[in-house]
This record gives structure tokens, sequence and C-alpha cells, in this order.
């Protein structure tokens, strides 16, 4: 036998400023165009935002002299999360002549986010993307840490990559436009953070719950930042989730399989919040987690008007166990759950792992007590 060895060992800093600022949308075409002169510009968005804020940034950027597709919208909503999408914006950019001199600019939530940042990875085997997120959920998770990709027939995420953005701009301004329930839904991603990292994020959101929901400029852009830190922190350990990024996925194992149960129908964070009530029963039920910390976390829910029920969701207990199994983070067929041990802390098994086993009865009921069909 041959043997040729194949070399390939290198670093590479993937580090990305997040900029902050409200008012920053209003700059931003002036800083793309000088941070990138010279290259290509396909700005993709979403039916919700293009006429909001992509299609006259694409206007500004052509008034700056910069080559720049019109705007690559497709119809919002997670429905649109898919191959076929993809396949659709990675053609208008092939037409409009684009090659690997191009920069992805995904104007719009997680949808927009997570679809275009796959287009940049894949695209001419990978291109520049700039993440400019305008829904709370984007601004305080997906477009920050380089997850991209698309949900299939069998579950959400399992077709992707990891892409890191080259800049990230966030303006709390533009939350002025999001619906109510979209803001409601990005903040289960913000009590996420707090339950996982912060205990003393998750006590303000407590104490600040009224002035949070009214959209103080100042309050949001802080609990923005707060969010943005506790992210990129998690990221700069744990790039590829071998570990410690793990602790971001609490929430999500039952969360993505109500999400599927549902048809994608319940938004992402409610999704995640309910997630966030069972799997926070569950490591009760396994002595990790106090009852007490369990019942804090359903009333800061509660009051935020998230779901910790499945209500009117009629979905069987082993519908829901059966799409844990199909989840990205199971292995062998297993689901791997990120469970607390206290409010800003995630527990560990022997061998120091975040992602931790947990036995179908156990699952079965915790969701059994959330209402789900025995």
């Amino acid at each position: 036998m041959l043997e040729v060895s194949g070399h390939l060992r290198r670093e590479v800093d993937n580090s990305y400023p997040i900029l902050i600022r409200p008012g920053l949308l209003d700059e931003a075409p002036a800083m793309l165009a000088e941070r990138f002169n010279g290259l290509g510009f396909a700005l993709v968005s979403d039916s919700n935002v293009t006429g909001l804020y992509a299609s006259p940034m694409v206007e500004r950027l052509r008034g700056l002299g910069c080559r720049t597709t019109d705007v690559i919208s497709f119809p919002a909503g997670e429905q649109s999360k898919n191959r076929r999408v993809k396949e659709t914006i990675e053609d208008r950019m092939f037409e409009a002549g684009l090659g690997r001199d191009t920069v992805v600019v995904a104007v719009g939530g997680g949808v927009v986010g997570d679809l275009a940042g796959f287009v940049a990875a894949s695209f001419a085997r990978g291109v520049r993307l700039v993440q400019i997120p305008t829904s709370l959920l984007a601004m305080v998770d997906s477009s920050i840490g380089g997850k991209t990709g698309v949900d299939v027939p069998w579950g959400k995420n399992l077709v992707g990559a990891f892409h890191q953005p080259v800049i990230v701009l966030i303006d709390p301004r533009v939350l002025a436009t999001l619906a109510e329930e979209q803001f409601i839904s990005g903040m289960a991603e913000v009590v996420k953070h707090g339950v996982i990292r912060d205990h003393n994020l998750f006590s303000f959101i407590e104490d600040n719950l009224e002035q949070i929901k009214s959209g103080g400029e100042n309050v949001i852009a802080e609990l923005i930042a707060s969010n943005c830190r506790i992210k990129a922190a998690v990221v700069a350990e744990d790039e590829r989730e071998e570990n410690l990024r793990q602790i971001l996925n609490f929430g999500h194992t039952v969360g993505h399989a109500v999400e599927a149960a549902s048809g994608y129908k319940w938004l992402h964070g409610q999704c995640v919040a309910l997630g966030m009530s069972v799997e926070g029963d569950i490591a009760c039920r396994m002595g990790l987690f106090k009852a007490g910390e369990a019942a804090r976390l359903d009333q800061l829910l509660r009051r935020l008007g998230l779901p910790v029920e499945l209500g009117s969701l009629q979905v069987p207990v082993g519908k829901l166990i059966e799409l844990t199994c199909q989840d990205k983070k199971a292995r062998g067929g297993r689901p791997k759950y990120a469970l607390p041990c206290a409010i800003g802390q995630m527990a560990t098994g022997r061998d120091g792992a975040y992602g931790l086993d947990v036995e179908d009865r156990v699952a079965r009921q915790a969701l059994v007590a959330k209402g789900a069909l025995e």
C-alpha cells in the first residue's frame, strides 16, 4: 500500500466585530462600500424586510458606485428555509455574474441569516458574509457564531455549514417595526443566555421586564450587547460545538422537536421557551436542578407571554421523542440534552461533557406533564 500524507494544519483567525448602535443602519451602506471596495454585493432578505430596509440599502450602495444585485427576496417564514430557496438565491447570484469577489449581505431575521449564510458558505466554495439582523432573536443569537443551514423533512437545520460573518451590524432602532410576537419570541433566547451563563442577566430581565417590553432604546441596546458578549465568548472557546458550545442548545432539543411537530407554525422562540420549560423539568427529575429554580424560569417565561405547555398542539409523546432522536445534536440515534444545574450554570457529565443522556422514561414524564399525549 502506498500512503501519502496531506498536511493541512493551519491556524485561522475568524474574529469579527459586532457593532451595536441605534441608527447604525443608516451608516451601513457607506461602511460596506468602504470596507469592501471593489467587491460585488448580493443582498438577501425576505418579503417582510425587503421594502423596509434591504431595497433602500441597495439604492444607496449603487449611489456609492458599488456593484450589487437587486434584493434577492423570498417569502418570509420558516417554511422558506429549505434547499429549493437556497438554490434560487444561488441562481440569482450566478445570473448576476457574481463570483468569488462577492459579499453576501443578510438583511433580516434568523431565517434570512441562516439561508444567506449557507449560500455564502457554499457559493463559489465560500464568499464573505455580512449579517445585518433585524429581529431581536437574530440580534442576540443567530447572527453570531457562524451556524448556517436549512431545514429538511427530517428536521430543522440538518443541512448546513459553519461559516462566520466578517462583520455584524446591529441597529436596535429597527425593532420598532418588529411585530410584538416576534420581539417576545426573541426574548426566549435572551432568557436562555441568562440561564446558561449569567445569573445577573436573568435577574435583570426579571427586574426590568416592563421597561424591556416597552422598547426603551438604551435598555434594549445594552440587553443586546450583554447577549452578544455571552454568545461570542462561548463560540470563541468552542467554535465547532465540540463541548462547551452545546450549552447554547438549552431548550433546543425539545424545542426543535416541537417546532417540527407544529409544522413550523410555532415561532422558534416559542418552541425554545417550551423546550426550556420541559428540559428544566427533566433536569429536576434527574436531581440536577432545584424545583424552585425551574418554577422561577417558568414564571419569567409566562410573564413574557411565552408558552410553557403544549396547549392546543395535540402531539403524541412518542412522536416528540422520535423527533428528538433525529435532531442534529443526537449521537448514535440518541438525543443529547444541555441541562441547567442552577440559574446561570449548566450541568456536565462525569466526563465533563455538556451534552447529557436522558432516559426516554424521564423525557416522556416531563413531556406528558407539559401536555403531550400519552
